[in-house]
């Protein structure tokens, strides 16, 4: 006859055992991750400059993806007001769609955009259009300066 102590052991492997086994693997994009430690997005958006043209790993919530080609995502940080973009070359890494709400890994370089109005207000009627929502060319006013990670490979939860 099992004992109480026994019972509690059996379900405690059920129940916290058999889940390190369940999770699947994450899915792989890209190049092989090759750091280890990650930069908090609400780091590099604090002081983008300081990360330009550096390697960095960021993981977050995907909060969108490309809906044409997969060629980028929204990666969010612990604070909503916190989202940096990850670009990859367009063919070469493409990020599914349903990986919207699962957690990344990203790796790729800090990369800094300075558009003229005329170019602010093309690639947000780019970005508009590939979501097929309205775009209000008015809203954007002036010049404006735009970081992200053009990504070279990136974790997916399964």
């Amino acid at each position: 006859m099992f004992t109480r102590v026994t019972l509690l052991i059996i379900f405690a492997f059920l129940m916290f055992g058999c889940n390190a086994q369940d999770k699947p693997e994450a899915a792989t994009y890209g190049e092989k991750l090759t750091l280890s430690d990650t930069t908090a997005i609400a780091r590099i958006l604090s002081n983008p400059d300081d990360f330009v043209g550096k390697k960095v790993l960021v993981n977050g919530e995907i909060l969108d993806v490309c809906p044409n080609r997969g060629c980028w995502m929204d990666i969010n940080g612990k604070n909503p007001d916190e989202k940096i973009r990850v670009k990859v070359e367009d063919g070469v890494i493409v990020f599914p769609v349903e990986a919207k709400g699962k957690e990344a890994l990203v790796e790729g370089e800090v990369e800094k955009l300075e558009l003229t109005e005329k170019q602010a207000r093309g690639w947000f009627k780019h970005v508009a259009e590939e979501k097929g929502e309205p775009f209000d060319s008015t809203s954007i006013q002036g010049a404006m300066t735009i970081y992200r990670i053009k990504g070279s490979g990136a974790e997916i939860e399964g």
